[in-house]
């Protein structure tokens, strides 16, 4: 049950965003468990965001999962995502965060796991 949600101060044309999607549900199997099947991505375009001091390309990624995972594979999919953002939007590696959420609390379908 993850969510990947993407906020961005550049434009993501539809095509782009389609290819984001499917990227990221590729990159998420890099956490043992996780798939594009129960994947959920968010993507916030042209977003009023600043990074050092100015508002060159950029994004804030935040990656929720239910459960846990370790460090290496957090540090697997942090690559890949800056690597999918560098190829599909030009923001450089450098100034793309990420940040991890993990919980053992999810709801689905009116309960949870």
């Amino acid at each position: 049950m993850p969510f990947i949600n993407v906020k961005t101060n550049t434009a993501v044309s539809s095509e782009k965003e389609i290819a984001l999607k499917s990227a990221l549900g590729q990159a998420i199997t890099a956490i043992p468990g996780k798939s594009e099947n129960w994947l959920m991505v968010e993507i916030e375009p042209e977003r009023k965001l600043y990074f050092k001091g100015d508002n060159a390309p950029a994004a804030m990624v935040e990656v929720s999962v239910f459960g846990s995972a370790n460090s290496s594979a957090f540090n697997k999919l942090t690559d890949s995502i800056c690597s999918i953002l560098n190829e599909q939007l030009s923001i450089d590696c450098s100034r793309i965060y990420v940040k991890y959420e993990a919980t053992q609390d999810w709801g689905w379908n009116g309960s949870n796991f």
